[in-house]
């Protein structure tokens, strides 16, 4: 089982790694397929199914496959000629992929919210066709966007298991599929969890590559923090959220200082580091998926914490963190899920917490059987939170859960780092919780914002 921390931190756009960078990546696959079709196709037509048809409104998923399908990628995206080639459609109706010519596209007729059964790989399902100048279908693919900017063809689904068991794992100088395998291989080798993780990661690029990856993603996360700590103003949606980390960034430090303050305001710090990110999120911005862009805050913000607060800390130990919580981040994932659509926001905001508590812990010398005690605790107090975005939109409650998301990782990593690393629930039943717990979950809890919060309070 191999998955990169690259794969976990992605950079892409908000509000929504599975509904938003998802359908965009489907998109651009699409396209290059169809770029290798010997015929000439001259229109393009989208069905969106379960979750990406619930709350695809509030989460840009309509967008989002109209720009994935005019060649644009979450990564590179540029903001301006992204709403150029939107404006263009809506004008002409009309897509310009590149090596493609023109295609209609009328996103009133072309564009299908499908409100049926889903398509049955998962719940996050989205057809992509293109069609001939009668209108008949030529070409066909169906994607499932799985969590975290992952997406998956229906045949690379269903081989998935096949796959996952293969995995270049004979290139891996420490396989681990769980984290009991995790732990026996560090005490057999003497290796840290991220000295395995390195090892791993150098089996497929550089080192210089690595860790000029590790540094760019450190300096998203960090801009896109940045933006959200000055940054006022009302987030689009329609539900007049109020952006509020500008304005309690600059009482926090207004009250720097003071003799009086009280020692649980630096909750408030922790808070308000993960709300700035997960504002950007909400507001379309830049963003690095982390596990996913609903959670996106989390890590970024116990980063900050620990090198705004901790005594000692230094970016010289940066890569360690971003390295051990990639490890518990890909075990979350092989062994459960990332997906709110799949499993609730335990499997969002829970896994993004548990991955914080790892590293956290791995950057402040804890052994690695602290570590997997600080993201079992994290992961396990997640257990059972269902995902129910109020009108679709990651705003309420997704950007205070993700400053509570990151208080219970530093506590997590706290409590971790008091004991010896012997604990009675291991880190993989906990996730083998999570992925059960999920599998039960009623679907009005999981990304369909047809209960809970969503149901309950007024939604304009």
């Amino acid at each position: 089982m191999f998955l990169s921390v690259f794969d976990l931190f992605k950079v892409g756009v908000g509000p929504s790694s599975s509904h938003t960078m998802g359908p965009m990546v489907a998109g651009a696959r699409f396209l290059e397929e169809l770029r290798q079709q010997p015929f000439r196709a001259t229109g393009l037509c989208a069905s969106l199914h379960g979750s990406l048809a619930f709350t695809g409104k509030g989460h840009a998923t309509d967008r989002a496959t109209i720009l994935g399908l005019a060649g644009f990628v979450p990564a590179t995206i540029d903001a301006d000629a992204a709403e150029r080639a939107l404006a263009e459609n809506r004008q002409n109706k009309m897509l310009c992929p590149e090596g493609l010519g023109d295609l209609h596209f009328d996103p009133d007729r072309d564009l299908r919210f499908d409100f049926d059964k889903p398509l049955p790989g998962h719940a996050n399902g989205m057809t992509l066709s293109a069609t001939d100048a009668q209108g008949d279908v030529i070409f066909h693919r169906i994607y499932y966007s799985v969590g975290g900017g992952f997406v998956l063809t229906d045949e690379e689904l269903a081989r998935q298991g096949d796959e996952d068991r293969s995995d270049d794992a004979a290139q891996l100088p420490f396989p681990f599929a769980s984290a009991a395998e995790m732990l026996e291989m560090s005490a057999r080798s003497g290796q840290s969890i991220a000295q395995m993780k390195r090892a791993n990661e150098l089996a497929f690029i550089s080192d210089l590559a690595l860790r000029d990856g590790l540094s760019e993603i450190w300096r998203v996360m960090r801009d896109c923090m940045n933006r959200g700590l000055a940054t006022s103003g009302v987030l689009p949606g329609g539900l007049n959220v109020k952006r509020r980390a500008a304005g309690i960034h600059e009482k926090l430090l207004a009250e720097r200082g003071m003799n009086l303050t009280a020692p649980h305001v630096i909750n408030d710090w922790m808070s308000v580091y993960a709300m700035a990110v997960n504002e950007e999120n909400a507001a379309g911005g830049q963003v690095v998926t982390a596990p996913t862009n609903g959670a996106a805050g989390v890590v970024p913000a116990v980063i900050r914490y620990w090198l705004d607060h901790v005594p000692g800390a230094t970016e010289r130990e940066l890569p360690d963190f971003l390295l051990t919580a990639a490890a518990i981040g890909g075990l979350i994932k092989h062994n459960a899920s990332i997906s709110g659509a799949e499993c609730g926001c335990q499997a969002e905001v829970g896994s993004a917490s548990a991955m914080a508590a790892a590293g956290l812990a791995a950057v402040l010398g804890g052994s690695p059987q602290q570590i997997e005690n600080a993201a079992e605790i994290a992961l396990e107090h997640h257990l059972g939170m269902t995902c129910d975005p109020v009108k679709g939109l990651v705003q309420v409650p997704c950007i205070e859960r993700n400053g509570l998301g990151a208080i219970k990782a530093v506590s997590a990593a706290s409590l971790a780092m008091r004991g010896d690393g012997q604990h009675l629930v291991p880190l993989d039943a906990a996730i083998e919780t999570m992925r059960q717990t999920g599998r039960d979950m009623s679907e009005k809890y999981k990304e369909t914002s047809l209960g809970g919060l969503a149901v309950n309070i007024p939604n304009c």
